[in-house]
């Protein structure tokens, strides 16, 4: 089907390509200049009223499609490295990435939105408990606000918010123009085999818009910067985009997308038993919605959106290693092993624009909602039931927020927002409610130059399987206990920074942007394991009855002591740290720069976090020539080590520097061509919580044509 889908999509293409006026002069995408800095990109995730990012009175920073072509990403964790404060952790074997925004992540903790459907899969094993799949070729743009200032993108976001935009009928079309294509094709070394992109579609009159992507991507096992082979570090994917937009009327608008993606892999199922499977995951997102703006009706600017996401991994067992223990249990080849997540929600929001005498007014107000359906089913072993249990929870909220620009120095932005949750799992249930305020304060005592201060809660509801969780590790030994008296964890953030706009610096073209963050946040009832009651004897054969243990304590098949844990609230976590994103243009050529600094500790023990990241710090250098045609580049990315750990619960990693090299040339109009080495010191690394090491050197090349029909 995915052949014939792709077929069907370069059919179309070339059909459009000979349409009456389709003709060289036209420049399509590959040919448009487009910003090489988010700053001045417009974002809407500190308070869904759109600002460019520079703006925004919060740690906001946007990824444009031209930072995703330049470096052509085989994995979104590539371009997310070059934005402050942001990490994510992934095991190379599976393409599933999670995101870390402030030493927060998992669980919710971090909202993830693909067109604004949340993406809450969840697997517990020995990788993030919280990852999503979106390959970088469907994505348009990346949105993303760090800290709890974004809580009216949806309950539990008390790290942040991460928005992916897909591509879109604008990523390939100018104004003007009514139909068109972009075909392409790339190449890599070093198991990056083939990538497959056909993008098209046409604007009837001011009516309608419609678009479609087919993506075909073929990995295949790498080496690391040693020259050692990762096994099982490949993959396919079969994905694909079609949206409809329609204008019935002036100032409305309906939407609708569906986005489908199939991932072939294989690897070890997140067990750390020694087996292997092969993984087929489906991640599928429905978004719909309707929108209602107009200059002359400045009280309503209205969205209504609903979406529907499944993610569903299932694994089929091949085979165990001599020491694995499924091969003990009676697994056999061919038995599955299946997690499904189902998400369903709605976004509804009014911005009434307005004035009192001389202060203005955005007044927004809006609610959401979000249900959770989560179904594991086991015949491998029974450990997948266990650690990842089925069950169901409700999210709801309500939020009134009022931006007010007071004097043209002064802003102020107030806002409360009101979440409740219920989860029900079996036996047990939980519910919970609270509100959460925000201020936000910003003055601009010289042009071009804004310093503000926030004060903002957020609020996370424990997750089903935090709650309901409940089973015994194998080996090493260990029993999980459920615990339905969990409390939603609280987060207060203090939030000091500055924005830095400014043009024409030392020459007629050159400008400078620049956003600087510091940030204090204190997270009540923080949810973490701990070890819970005294050490006991457990079997080490699967079926052997307690009662034996208890009578023949430390004797086989009775040799291991172990101890219980739980999820539970640990008195307060403590983050802070500082984050700094800057661009430099001077028309010739730019210079970028991103560090971030986080430090994070439990109160009490004064132990560091485990998901707290190591220090990094980025730059880009970009110099254009031929007519601005051609762009070479290279970036710098230097990583901390990351040794002072909680005792035995992950892995030091060493300090380390990437060197990754590019160039963007417009040969015509419609054709582009793009080359980047990635790792080219091709220096042997692992990031930090990364499963594996990471790729060495990787050289990639790719071509895009463009047809373009006014």
């Amino acid at each position: 089907m995915a052949y014939t889908f792709h077929r069907a999509l370069v059919a179309l293409g070339v059909a459009l390509a000979t349409l009456p006026g389709a003709g060289a002069e036209e420049a399509g995408p590959a040919a448009r200049a487009e910003p090489e800095t988010g700053l001045d990109t417009l974002s809407v995730t500190a308070t869904k009223t759109a600002v460019p990012a520079v703006d925004a009175l919060a740690g906001t920073s946007v990824i444009p499609r031209a930072a995703l072509d330049r470096l052509q990403p085989g994995r979104l964790s590539e371009v997310l490295r070059d934005v402050p404060g942001v990490t994510t952790q992934e095991n190379r074997n599976d393409p599933a990435q999670a995101i870390n925004i402030r030493g927060l992540q998992d669980f919710g903790r971090v909202n993830v939105l693909i067109d604004g459907a949340r993406q809450d899969f969840q697997v517990s094993g020995h990788g993030a408990d919280g990852v999503f799949y979106l390959d970088p070729e469907l994505v348009g743009g990346v949105d993303i606000t760090r800290g709890p200032a974004a809580t009216v993108y949806g309950s539990g976001a008390i790290g942040g918010v991460a928005a992916f935009r897909t591509r879109s009928i604008d990523d390939i079309l100018a104004p003007g123009e009514s139909a068109g294509s972009v075909q392409k094709q790339g190449f890599g070394t070093n198991g990056q085999r083939f990538v497959n992109s056909s993008a098209l579609g046409a604007r009837i009159g001011t009516v309608a818009d419609l678009f479609g992507q087919f993506v075909f991507r073929d990995t295949a096992p790498y080496r690391d910067g040693a020259g050692l082979p990762v096994p099982d570090t490949g993959s396919d994917l079969n994905a694909g985009i079609a949206k409809l937009t329609l204008r019935p009327a002036e100032g409305h608008a309906l939407h609708a997308t569906a986005l489908l993606q199939r991932f072939a892999f294989v690897n070890g199922g997140d067990t750390g038993a020694g087996a292997r499977f092969a993984n087929a995951v489906q991640a599928d997102t429905y978004t719909f919605g309707y929108r209602f703006a107009r200059p002359d009706v400045p009280l309503v600017d209205l969205s209504l959106d609903g979406y529907a996401t499944t993610t569903r991994d299932a694994l089929t067992f091949l085979q165990d290693s001599p020491r694995g223990l499924y091969g003990r249990l009676g697994t056999r080849a061919g038995d599955r092993l299946t997690y499904d997540l189902a998400t369903a929600g709605f976004d509804a929001h009014n911005t009434a624009r307005f004035e009192t005498g001389p202060v203005a007014h955005a007044l927004t107000l809006g609610g959401d909602g979000v249900a959770n359906r989560v179904r594991t089913a086991d015949q491998a072993g029974g450990f997948g039931a266990a650690f990842t249990p089925s069950g169901r929870r409700a999210l709801a909220g309500a939020f009134l927020q009022d931006e007010i620009r007071a004097a043209p120095w002064l802003r102020i932005v107030g806002a409360l927002r009101h979440d409740g949750y219920r989860l029900d799992g079996g036996a047990y249930r939980a519910s919970g409610a609270r509100i959460s305020p925000k201020i936000t304060v910003g003055v601009a005592p010289l042009d071009g130059l804004e310093i503000y201060g926030t004060y903002a809660e957020g609020y996370r509801a424990p997750t089903i399987t935090e709650t309901l969780m409940r089973g015994i590790h194998p080996f090493p030994a260990f029993a999980i206990l459920p615990n339905p008296a969990l409390r939603p964890e609280v987060a207060r953030t203090v939030e000091g920074g500055a924005n830095l706009r400014a043009d024409r610096v030392r020459g007629p073209e050159d400008a400078l942007r620049a956003k600087l963050a510091v940030f204090d946040t204190a997270v009540d009832g923080f949810i973490d394991v701990q070890a819970v009651g005294p050490a006991y004897y457990v079997p080490v054969i699967p079926g052997v009855p307690a009662s034996i243990c208890a009578a023949r304590p430390g004797r086989f098949p009775c040799v291991i002591p172990a101890r219980s844990y739980q999820y539970r609230n640990v008195a307060r976590a403590d983050l802070s740290g500082a984050e700094l994103e800057g661009v430099y243009d001077w028309g010739r050529g730019f210079v970028s720069l991103a560090a971030t600094h986080v430090d994070g500790r439990d109160r009490a023990s004064r132990e560091s976090l485990l998901t707290v990241p190591p220090d990094r710090i980025g730059a880009t250098l970009g110099l254009r020539f031929l007519a601005d045609r051609l762009v070479v580049g290279t970036r710098l990315t230097l990583v901390e080590a990351r040794s002072d750990l909680p005792a035995a619960r992950s892995r030091a990693t060493r300090a380390y520097g990437l060197v990754d090299l590019f160039a963007t040339y417009a040969a015509t109009e419609r054709i582009t061509a793009d080359l980047v080495v990635q790792n080219a010191l091709d220096r042997r690394y692992r990031a930090y919580r990364d499963a594996l090491a990471g790729p060495g050197l990787v050289a990639k090349a790719s071509l895009s044509v463009a047809f373009v029909t006014r």
